[in-house]
């Protein structure tokens, strides 16, 4: 299992990232009533583009 030092690992703007992710996927929840997989392509496309960020992150990390 990999450890996590939040002193190297953190970074500001990925942190509000997240948290900026986070908030739109709550509130399109529980607002608009947004699932993923229910057809509506707006909540599927901002999860793609989470995805693919923290992939791209992760990878880039490795290196």
């Amino acid at each position: 299992m990999a450890s996590f030092d939040r002193s190297s690992n953190a970074s500001p703007l990925l942190t509000t990232i997240g948290l900026a992710v986070a908030l739109v996927a709550v509130v399109g929840t529980h607002v608009f009533g947004w699932e993923l997989g229910s057809g509506q392509p707006l909540p599927t496309v901002i999860g793609v583009a989470a995805a693919t960020v923290a992939v791209a992150v992760a990878l880039a990390r490795r290196r």
